[in-house]
C-alpha cells in the first residue's frame, strides 16, 4: 500500500485502484480482489469519460462515428459498489442487444438507434406502463436531467415496451440499472 497525503492507492496485479475522495472502502477492496477486470474498467470509465449532460453533446451523438463509445458518467463521480450492482444486475438483459451491459459504457450505434424512438407513440397500454416507469423509477424518469441519456433511456424504454412487450416494472429495474449520472443509490 502506498500512502500520499491525500490520496491511498491500493496495487492489485498489474493496476491500481483509488476513489475520487482517495481511500477505497472494504466493500471496494473486496471488489476489487474479487473482480480485478471489473475494477480495471471502473477505473478506467471513472476517470476518462467523454460523457455531458450539455445540449451539445446530445446533438453531437447524432454525427458520432457508430464505432464511438460514449463513457462515464455525467453528473456526479462514479461509485464502484454501485457500479458493479449495475453491471452484474444488467446482465440478466444480455439476451436483448440494445440494453447495455454497462450504463458508462455505451456504443454510440446504440445511442443513435434509441434516440429515434423517444418520439415512437406508444399504445395506451404501452403508455400507462411507460408513465409507471416514470412515477416509480429511482430518478422518476430515464436520468436524472433531460441530457443525451433522457432520451437514449427514454427511446430505450419506449422500444422494449413496443418490441418486447416490457412491463412498466421491467422498464423502472432497467432504468434503476441503467442509471449513469454516477453516485450511489
Amino acid at each position: 500500500m502506498t500512502n500520499t497525503p491525500n490520496r491511498r492507492t491500493i496495487v492489485l496485479g498489474v493496476f491500481s485502484v483509488a476513489t475520487a475522495a482517495g481511500f477505497l472502502t472494504q466493500p471496494d477492496l473486496a471488489i476489487a480482489a474479487d473482480d480485478p477486470e471489473l475494477a480495471k474498467r471502473f477505473k478506467e470509465l471513472s476517470q476518462n469519460g467523454n460523457s455531458t449532460c450539455s445540449a451539445k453533446f446530445t446533438e453531437s451523438i447524432a454525427t458520432m462515428p457508430a464505432v464511438s463509445r460514449i463513457t462515464g458518467s455525467c453528473c456526479s463521480p462514479m461509485e464502484m459498489k454501485r457500479y458493479v450492482e449495475q453491471v452484474r444486475g444488467l446482465a440478466k438483459y444480455r439476451a436483448i442487444p440494445m440494453i447495455p451491459g454497462d450504463p458508462y459504457d455505451i456504443a454510440a450505434a446504440t445511442a443513435q438507434r434509441m434516440m429515434p424512438y423517444y418520439d415512437l407513440k406508444l399504445t395506451g397500454d404501452e403508455q400507462k406502463a411507460y408513465d409507471f416507469a416514470m412515477a416509480n423509477s429511482e430518478e422518476k424518469g430515464p436520468c436524472c436531467c433531460p441530457c443525451w441519456r433522457w432520451k437514449v433511456y427514454g427511446g430505450l424504454a419506449k422500444y422494449l415496451l413496443h418490441e418486447h412487450g416490457f412491463t412498466g416494472e421491467q422498464i423502472v429495474d432497467v432504468w434503476n440499472l441503467s442509471d449513469g449520472c454516477g453516485g450511489g443509490m
